[in-house]
């Protein structure tokens, strides 16, 4: 005769004892992946529930992918950060998790005045059985028609408000953190006439690279009007 099923009742949350960490649905954790070697998994819980008695706790985990996981692998413009929120889901043992950590939007990312370990980002979901993006295009900048990695240098052109990467310009990271004004080739002829005309009205406009402490790098803040050149199709 079959083993009747038994039945099982939500939990709002629940502490991990090993951790010492109180879990709900739309917590983001870390968990213990099967072989050690490889970096923690990163999953959002959508759902907490016990046997009868309270205990066996599980948890429904949607996973998120890192860019090497993809179908298309890690390309230039991901992140170090940068995660897929997949449609794939799994009931894991709520003993797996060893760890809480924050999955930020793209835009509160670039925001962040200094990037822990447990912070990430995600600006795409993942379709894990067609490799498919959602978004499927996000804007590019610079000569080299890139979307943007926030863990890479950039400066912003005073003219046109677009970014540009110091290597794609012949700069050094050095040279553009020195910079008090930027004209990209474009706007190079109208931007100094501006600055020159601005020298003898008024005082000269800010510098419009922006600068913040993130894992030893420095990355600019994205501002919301920021321009592009176009799209990146996947």
């Amino acid at each position: 005769m079959a083993k009747a099923r038994v039945p099982r009742r939500p939990l709002e949350s629940y502490t991990v004892k090993h951790i010492n960490k109180t879990i709900k649905a739309g917590d983001c954790v870390l968990m213990r992946p099967a072989d050690q070697s490889n970096p923690q998994y990163v999953a959002r819980i959508e759902r907490i529930d016990a046997d009868a008695r309270g205990g066996n706790v599980k948890v429904l985990a949607r996973w998120y992918y890192r860019p090497e996981e993809s179908i298309g692998g890690r390309r230039q413009f991901h992140g170090s950060k940068e995660l897929f929120l997949s449609d794939h889901y799994d009931m894991q043992s709520a003993d797996t998790i060893e760890g809480k950590c924050t999955v930020h939007s793209f835009k509160s990312y670039t925001r962040l005045e200094a990037v822990g370990n447990d912070d990430f980002f995600c600006r795409f979901e993942y379709n894990s059985r067609t490799g498919a993006f959602n978004p499927d295009r996000v804007a590019v900048y610079c000569k080299c028609e890139m979307p943007y990695n926030p863990d890479d240098l950039m400066v912003q052109c005073e003219g046109c408000s677009d970014w540009f990467h110091p290597a794609c310009i012949e700069m050094t990271a050095e040279e553009a953190k020195r910079l008090d004004h930027f004209f990209c080739e474009s706007c190079s002829s109208e931007g100094q006439n501006k600055l020159q005309n601005s020298h003898s009205t008024s005082r000269p406009s800010d510098t419009k690279v922006f600068w913040l402490p993130c894992a030893s790098i420095l990355f600019p803040v994205l501002l919301i009007n920021y321009s592009a050149h176009g799209l990146y199709l996947f």
